[in-house]
């Protein structure tokens, strides 16, 4: 048998010309064959010719019915057709509602109908394909098809309400495959002999081992239950059907078991049922809802069959099974061979790659080497080389909800590559990622925004408990962490999935719950900048907590990610201050305009009248550069400006690594705008005030310079509830489970004089400077507030120092002490001082204080190297400031301080 692989491999054209045979390439001059309905042979008793201005059609006659669903009847249409060689071919309609004045086709209650025509190519099963919908209307890509070269009819059936105006015929090559993935040895390759999916001969009896302790018991016995009741698929070979979930589960369920325990009965029926299901399955030319995930399931679900029963498996078995896997990764969005897409970023880098078609390579590896070579060309040269860099920052380009669905389809590539060759392929940073969700989590449930986010669906009028627990199971058992464990339990686990619960979790490693071990302060690094800070990990909805977040510098990936460098958050008792965006279609004009954009979040614009935007983007926010093309590699990410995100400057916290009292960041954001910006930094440090009444505060600095004064600029902060004006200040509030939350805002720089404020409410929130949207949602981000301050003079250069105070309830907020110096400002609340540098520069002058009474002291923004501090007992002490930290902290008692660059000896 290995023989005949071979030499089919040497005779193979292509990587899909193997084993069946079944797939040749289309070879030769491109081939476009245009055939009119009118030039058919018409079924006078069911159709007639219409004609218009531009062409002919054909429709079924007033009175005739559509017979789509009948197996007996004569078609309406006959077309013949002789491609020039036998091959591969795909076919599309042009098609009109057979009422002109009719755009989308509705049915009575006003909803879009989508009409199906039936086809039959030669002797070929008959199949049934859109002809018209509101997508795409009436082009339509109707699918692929083998043409024998000879002389083949076609048969149609029309549907009602719809004209038919002709068939376009093409050849069809796969997609090109790159040199470097043609010229690829892979360095790993995987073992001899099944199976090698999730497990290899090895830890075959690991898992087997597993089944019966602790927590798995219980999903042993659900999956023995499951899998030794008889499944019944009824189904007619002369009729296809869509997808059904029930039946590749049912066989998923079957072949593990008999790869658990060798019982043949349970292992040939997975194997007859994936094979029967195969025979009829037809996804026909279906594109909405993302249907390439329920192919690559299909596709994953042979996989696990054909690897975990090998050995019941026949020759003809082998066959279909190989020849099925292979027409449904041809229908993937990715393609086959896996080029028309990339990995790296978008939906190839979700299922497609990293399980369906890494399965299918596997599982197929003795038959079809080439489709191994593809698969981990993409997997190990592309992503696991991007994702090591990007990972230098624990959290995740494409947010929280993208972010994390696609980290799971990772994790599938870690794991089997893991199980299969005994050592791990992806660098270890991946084990510290899903950190990223932990600080994210918020005590409603739900999360800071980050990104498009899929899971706001409200409950009963609140937010659900945000979770994905199938990628907190393969993170938690890869890294073997308990504190992970404990989040994918508190997340509800995975009952749905006991096959992979089995695979994965080791029921040795016992749960953390207890998050108090982890710092309050979470630094993302400088590939995807930010800090996450807290005041507890009291993630209850009567949590007293407040969680802020701060991002900016490093790169931007596009796709999900959006156009928010700069961006603050603050939840205390609900948001206090965030994002206002609703991610409710990809591409719309709102989405584009809105959601993904700078004005949408709590962060700075600056106004070019002339700036022009890209990627369907054309309204003008004042905001950083919107942008829809990824980087594919380390080398292009750090190079093409067009993905600088700006850049940290400073990142600490302390004196307490675990619960510090100051946070500080700083950010040049420069170069996450166009041109329009000289240059702009923010500054920011958060202090857990340790108080039941002012639980925290955040210092907040802007120092931009525009390149034309004439460039407004905009200091904006968006909130939920109201916000009221009292005299200079500003108050915010929130609440949530009874307990109301405040903010306190005081803009220190400008002086209220000097600057002016609009507020825009409700409907009036969900615009830009530009187009005003009508959103229909009951989340509260659509009737919100936007705040925006300018200075009331033109300036190319301004500052902004701002203030916020998190109060409990009704408790007053603390009185600020505040002074200005040229290269630095001294802010003061209750037992704190703070030093935050005015610009972009570093602070390297001397520092003079009069601290009246015991205080803690935070400076910021100092130049590196040695500094001396100078108490009021005379005393020197030195202080070596770190590069990327330049902060100073320390304690004082009441009396003069002087702080001084430079070291005593």
């Amino acid at each position: 048998m290995k023989k005949g692989f071979l030499l089919l491999l040497l005779l193979s054209l292509g990587s899909l010309a193997v084993f069946s045979q079944a797939y040749p390439y289309v070879v030769g001059d491109k081939y476009v064959n245009k055939q009119p309905a009118s030039k058919a042979l018409i079924n006078s008793r069911t159709a007639r010719v219409l004609t218009s201005a531009k062409e002919k059609w054909v429709a079924l006659k007033p009175g005739a019915a559509s017979r789509l669903d009948s197996n007996a009847a004569a078609p309406d249409l006959t077309f013949k057709i002789k491609a020039p060689v036998a091959g591969t071919y795909e076919l599309s309609t042009y098609a009109m509602p057979t009422n002109p004045a009719t755009d989308i086709m509705k049915d009575e209650k006003g909803n879009p109908v989508t009409t199906y025509i039936k086809l039959q190519v030669g002797d070929q099963r008959p199949t049934k394909r859109i002809l018209y919908d509101a997508f795409r209307r009436g082009n339509q890509v109707t699918g692929k098809f083998e043409l024998n070269g000879r002389e083949q009819t076609v048969k149609v059936w029309l549907p009602e309400g719809v004209q038919l105006g002709h068939l376009e015929w093409k050849n069809y090559n796969d997609p090109a495959v790159p040199a470097a993935a043609k010229n690829y040895v892979p360095k790993i390759i995987p073992p001899a002999g099944h199976p090698r999916i999730w497990v290899n001969k090895q830890s075959l009896s690991l898992v087997q081992s597993r089944l019966t302790i602790g927590e798995n018991r219980q999903a042993w016995e659900k999956v023995t239950a499951a899998a030794t009741m008889p499944f019944h698929f009824e189904f007619d070979i002369n009729k296809e059907i869509f997808y059904r979930e029930d039946v590749e589960k049912a066989a998923e369920t079957k072949a593990f078991y008999y790869l658990m325990t060798k019982d043949e009965k349970v292992g040939r029926e997975a194997v007859k049922l994936m094979v029967d299901y195969f025979s009829v399955l037809e996804f026909g030319n279906v594109t909405y809802g993302d249907i390439t995930r329920e192919i690559g399931r299909a596709i994953y679900t042979g996989s696990l069959v054909y690897d975990w029963c090998f050995d019941l498996l026949s020759k003809d078995d082998k066959q279909q099974l190989y020849s099925h896997m292979l027409k449904l990764a041809r229908e993937m969005e990715i393609g086959w061979p896996p080029f028309m897409d990339s990995i790296v970023n978008g939906h190839g880098n979700e299922a497609q790659v990293s399980r369906d078609l890494l399965s299918m390579s596997l599982a197929l590896y003795d038959e079809n080497p080439e489709l191994y070579k593809y698969t981990s060309y993409t997997i190990l040269e592309q992503l696991v080389p991007m994702r090591k860099f990007e990972y230098e920052s624990p959290r995740h380009n494409q947010g929280v909800d993208y972010g994390a669905y696609r980290l799971g389809w990772e994790m599938h590539a870690v794991w089997l590559y893991y199980r299969m060759t005994g050592f791990p392929v992806f660098d270890d940073n991946i084990k510290q990622l899903p950190y990223f969700w932990l600080y994210m989590r918020l005590p409603d449930g739900y999360m800071l925004r980050d990104g498009d986010m899929f899971n706001v669906k409200n409950v009963n009028g609140k937010r659900p408990y945000w979770k994905q627990p199938q990628t907190m199971l393969l993170c938690a058992s890869y890294a073997n962490d308990p504190i992970l464990k404990g989040e994918f339990e508190r997340e509800g686990g995975l009952p749905d999935n006991p096959v992979l619960f089995l695979l994965v979790n080791d029921p040795a490693l016992k749960a953390d719950h207890n998050l108090n071990s982890l710092p309050l302060t979470k630094n993302f690094g400088h590939v995807l900048g930010g800090l996450v800070t807290r005041t507890g990990w009291d993630n209850t909805p009567d949590s007293k907590d407040v969680i802020a977040e701060i991002k900016g510098g490093g790169y931007h990936f596009a796709n999900h990610q959006h156009s928010d460098a700069g961006a603050l958050q603050i939840f205390h008792h609900g948001m206090q201050v965030g994002d206002i965006g609703l991610y409710l279609s990809y591409g719309s004009p709102y989405d584009y305009n809105f959601n993904k954009r700078s004005i949408s979040h709590s962060m700075m614009l600056a106004k070019d009248p002339d700036e022009k935007w890209l990627f369907r983007a054309k309204d003008n926010d004042g905001g950083t550069r919107f942008n829809q093309r990824f980087p594919m590699s380390p080398a292009e990410t750090t190079t093409d400006p067009w993905f600088d995100n700006g850049q940290v400057l400073s990142a600490d916290f302390g004196p307490s690594a675990q619960k510090p009292a100051f946070s500080y960041f700083k950010a040049d954001l420069t170069g996450a705008y166009t041109a329009k910006m000289t240059n702009y930094t923010r500054g920011y440090c958060f202090l857990n005030l340790g108080r039941q009444d002012v639980p925290a505060a955040i210092i907040l600095t802007d120092d931009m310079t525009t390149a034309k004064a004439d460039f407004k600029k905009y200091w904006q902060i968006n909130t939920i509830q109201p916000p009221v004006k009292n005299g200079d200040q500003l108050v915010l509030s929130n609440e949530l489970n009874g307990h109301v939350g405040k903010t306190y805002v005081n803009m220190l720089i400008p002086a209220a004089a000097n600057r002016t404020m609009e507020i825009l409410s409700g409907k009036a929130a969900n615009s830009n400077f530009d187009e005003q949207f009508d959103i229909k949602s009951d989340k509260a981000e659509a009737n919100a507030h936007r705040i925006m301050i300018s200075p009331s003079a033109a300036n190319q250069h301004d500052r902004f120092l701002t203030v916020f105070q998190m109060t409990e309830g009704d408790a007053a907020p603390l009185p600020i002490r505040f002074r200005e110096y040229p290269s630095y400002y001294l802010v003061g609340l209750a037992d704190q001082l703070v030093c935050m540098s005015t610009g972009s520069e570093l602070v390297n002058t001397a520092i003079d204080l009069d601290i009246q009474a015991n205080t803690k002291v935070t400076l910021t923004g100092l130049k590196p190297g040695f500094w001396t501090v100078k108490g009021p007992d005379g005393k020197s002490r030195n202080f070596d400031i770190r590069q990327g930290k330049n902060t100073l902290y320390f304690e004082g008692v009441a009396g003069k301080y002087s702080i001084m660059p430079g070291r005593a000896y």
